[in-house]
Formats: C-alpha cells, structure tokens, sequence
C-alpha cells in the first residue's frame, strides 16, 4: 500500500555536493529512491530559528508517494542525512541538509522514535510556507485545518 507524506527540507552548510541549493537537489534525487516525488516547492531562503548564530537556510518541501510505512519511512530520511555527512552536534544547530516527516496521510502517531504529525510544524513559518504550495489543502488530522489555514493564522 502507498502512503502520502510531506517532508521539509533544510540546508544552510557547503558540502561535497556543493552549496545550499546543490544539498537540497541532492536529497530529493535521494527521496526519489524512496518513492515518488509527487511535488516540490520553490526554495525558501530563511532565517535560522532558534540557533540564530549561524548561516541562513535554504527550505523547500516534497510530497512524496511511497510504499514504507512512517516509522520506515522515517528511518530512511534520517540515513540519507547521515549519508550526506549530517553530524548533530549543536541542537538546531548548522547542517548539510535536515529532513523532516511532517504529516503521513491521516496518520497520528507518538513513539520514542515518530510523532505525527510533526509536533512543531505549525509554529513554523519556514515549514508552511513551501508546504502550502505544494499541499495547501492537506488536513492537519489532530487541528482539523489545512496547510494554508496554519499558514494563514501565523499572520
């Protein structure tokens, strides 16, 4: 059976790949082998949120069709940041690239290693926006409103 996710995308450091841009066509190239990219948004050129002391991100969002459950799914995201030499050593800190399973389906979920939706996504200007363009209509399935509404109450 398919699943429907929705994935942020995040880079803001240089790598082997090249620069900001370079790290966000290369996991999506990545995201391709996990499925099929149904969509993707413009990128979003952002300021750093929380560890402000380091450089701006590139954001973008996908949608991506895929037949791994989310918690494989979500395995799979985290081996292509390992993959494309992510270290986590600063908590929000600089990274290569940064993937976030926002929403699957309808699904809720709360483990030790998935919660669903992604419990921080709509405090986050820098996720709605590129996710409203390429899911706008998709319903938060714990809030009952879509993308663009959570968009929109950001003001």
């Amino acid at each position: 059976m398919k699943g429907r996710a929705a994935i942020a995308l995040g880079s803001n450091l240089v790598s082997e790949f090249g620069d900001r841009e370079a790290n966000l066509r290369e996991a999506l190239r990545r995201l391709g082998e996990l499925g099929e990219v149904k969509a993707v948004s413009r990128f979003y050129d952002t300021e750093p949120v929380g560890y402000v002391d380091q450089p701006r991100f590139l954001n973008a969002a996908a949608v991506l069709e895929t037949g791994l459950e989310p918690v494989e799914l979500m395995r799979a995201l985290l081996g292509i940041e390992r993959g494309m030499g992510r270290e986590r050593v600063v908590a929000k800190g600089p990274r290569v690239i940064d993937l976030d399973l926002l929403l699957y389906g309808d699904r809720v979920m709360s483990t030790a290693e998935l919660t669903l939706p992604h419990p921080e996504m709509q405090e986050r200007r820098f996720v709605l926006e590129p996710l409203s363009e390429v899911a706008g209509e998709w319903v938060h399935p714990v809030m009952g409103v879509t993308v663009a509404e959570m968009l929109a109450a950001l003001g």
